[in-house]
């Protein structure tokens, strides 16, 4: 398999690492993701979407929190994967960063899985 870094990004609170895993691009944010920080998120997700990335993995495991600037990050990542003909894929969510999703009802909109590898094999 194909596990190339890609990029990374950083602002304060969150840290993004983009890199390859055969078809699918992982993005694993680190820390808190908030109005201050979505753009840190935002634009490697575009990235990864535009370099042929339709099927991202979104590596949840090490984000803190989510607010409602986050979420719209992600709702319009999956947006652009799907008009790709991909998706975006949330792997082991907090229980923190998961409730956000339950309560908008958001997590509906995605395919979630509770680690990184069932995400990679499914």
């Amino acid at each position: 398999m194909d596990r190339g870094m890609v990029g990374s990004a950083s602002r304060g609170r969150l840290n993004v690492a983009v890199r390859r895993d055969g078809t699918s691009a992982i993005v694993t944010p680190v820390g808190e993701l908030d109005h201050h920080t979505a753009d840190v998120l935002r634009e490697p997700l575009e990235a990864a979407i535009a370099d042929g990335g339709a099927r991202v993995v979104l590596d949840c495991s090490g984000l803190e929190f989510c607010d409602s600037t986050g979420l719209n990050v992600l709702l319009g990542a999956r947006l652009q994967a799907e008009a790709a003909g991909g998706g975006i894929h949330l792997a082991a969510m907090q229980p923190v960063v998961a409730r956000v999703f339950e309560i908008t009802g958001a997590e509906a909109v995605f395919t979630v899985h509770d680690t990184l590898d069932a995400a990679l094999s499914g």
